[in-house]
């Protein structure tokens, strides 16, 4: 099986720290506002991924954090006098109904860790950092990683160490490459705020701190593959990286850094803040089964960007509309197509080349086998592809 590692920048076979054990941590949703289509393209990318593993015969413990608390969140909960937990529990629950009808396992809630059970533990992790010299502590209470204490800094994003702004700070979570600075990995908070208790007085952790804890808590120090969105990786994992590092000494954190593209509507990137986005409830709005969406991802691999269009899901669900007639009129499955199976294993081993998987599918369709085997093979696939063709 052959990856793209996002920290090389190349394709390199995949091999896990412990032999067929692969440790795998996605970073999550935060939860204060419907998932985008475009977001749900990623967490459908990352069940492609783990299902690949599970087909190659590999042992997978798979881990995806909820992010619970953070400045949207206050804000939106402030907005509509409602309690944090009360929109964090609403809109996790919206999540999780929008994965499993895109056919993405429900997790056990030990596989989905929320950042406020883990505020304690984050705060004993900045202490660690601080007393090891790489975060220090300014005079209202937040808590900064020292960049210029990290000399591999920006190996991941290849950020330009001309860049990089040290001695100065930002307590924003998100921002460009030109901003990259000392990050906030506690942001002092007022009285009158919502925040946490902690050496430093009142405050609540950065975002980046969250992953780091949880990942490491649950995973171990060393972990074989992270994913995400591309945006993802400037400044989130480069920060994830650096402050995991400092901590335990251990290198790498990630072993292979695997990244999905953005999903684009009208060609340009779908975002809430642009307010061009669509629901999962917008795709079943227009007639579309959820279903539709999870075959429309399969025809762009997930290294490409992807331009969503109403016509191009109409002529997904048609396909998958007649994909399933067909297998359900299949005889019961005896011993499949090897040849095909081959294809297919080869396809999904080559970078998760799914839009060849997909071909491979039809190639089956429309081969001499018997139709006992032809579902066999078929049933096979959809272990991978998540179409619900049993």
């Amino acid at each position: 099986m052959k990856i793209y590692n996002t920290l090389s920048h190349t394709i390199e076979e995949f091999k896990p720290l412990s032999g067929k054990k692969v440790l795998m941590y996605t970073c999550g949703p935060t939860v204060y506002d419907h998932m985008h289509i475009g977001n749900l393209r990623t967490f459908v990318f990352s069940d492609f991924l783990y299902r690949t593993l599970k087909f190659n015969g590999f042992e997978v413990t798979s881990v995806q954090n909820i992010t619970d608390i953070e400045d949207k969140i206050i804000k939106k909960a402030a907005e509509n006098n409602k309690t944090i937990d009360q929109i964090t529990n609403e809109y996790y629950q919206y999540f999780i109904n929008d994965t499993q009808e895109l056919n993405v396992p429900l997790k056990a809630p030990s596989d989905q860790p929320r950042a406020t059970d883990y505020v304690e533990k984050m705060i004993k992790y900045i202490e660690a950092l601080v007393n090891k010299g790489f975060a220090y502590v300014e005079k209202d209470g937040s808590v900064y990683f020292d960049i210029s204490r990290f000399p591999n800094y920006g190996k991941l994003s290849r950020i330009d160490a001309k860049q990089l702004k040290t001695g100065t700070r930002t307590l924003s979570d998100e921002y460009t490459k030109d901003d990259a600075a000392d990050f906030a990995l506690w942001k002092s908070v007022s009285d009158s705020e919502f925040g946490f208790e902690s050496p430093w007085g009142k405050g609540r952790p950065g975002w980046h701190i969250e992953c780091s804890t949880m990942s490491q808590d649950t995973l171990g120090n060393r972990i074989d593959i992270h994913t995400g969105g591309v945006d993802l990786i400037f400044p989130h994992h480069e920060n994830e990286i650096a402050q995991s590092e400092a901590k335990t000494g251990e290198a790498p954190f990630v072993k292979y850094w695997i990244h999905g593209a953005h999903l684009l509507v009208d060609g340009g990137k779908m975002s809430k803040s642009l307010n061009n986005f669509h629901t999962l409830a917008d795709v079943k709005k227009r007639g579309f089964e959820p279903l539709a969406l999870r075959y429309l991802f399969l025809q762009t691999h997930y290294r490409q960007e992807m331009n969503f269009t109403w016509e191009a899901l109409q002529a997904s669900q048609t396909a998958l509309k007649r994909l399933k007639k067909t297998v359900s009129s299949y005889d019961e499955p005896k011993i499949g197509c090897a040849e095909l199976e081959a294809k297919f294993q080869d396809a999904i081993n080559n970078d998760l080349n799914m839009p060849r998987a997909l071909a491979v599918v039809w190639e089956t369709i429309s081969s001499d086998y018997p139709s006992s085997a032809k579902k066999q093979s078929i049933l096979l696939f959809d272990g991978v592809l998540g179409l619900g063709l049993s």
